[in-house]
């Protein structure tokens, strides 16, 4: 029996390893996209998480939000909460 793709544990990335970043709404976009300017001036295409959608946070332009990327990819993210 042979294993074709075998994964290490310490190979493969966390749910953890993400990068949380502040930034403000500039403008929305079609399919609930937002393009978000980050605290240090980078400009990023998130969506809205799961939760937010289900519980029908709604989301402006001028809003302060915490977005959420991967490592692999910096021009996409994840709104993961809104402040007030």
């Amino acid at each position: 029996m042979r294993i074709k793709n075998r994964l290490f544990l310490e190979d493969t990335m966390a749910k953890e390893d993400c990068i949380e970043m502040q930034g403000t709404i500039l403008e929305t976009l079609p399919n609930t996209m937002f393009r978000v300017e980050l605290e240090n001036g980078h400009v990023v295409t998130a969506h809205i998480s799961g939760k937010m959608r289900k519980n029908y946070i709604r989301i402006l332009t001028g809003d302060k939000v915490t977005v959420e990327m991967t490592p692999y990819d910096l021009s996409k993210g994840r709104i993961i909460f809104r402040s007030r």
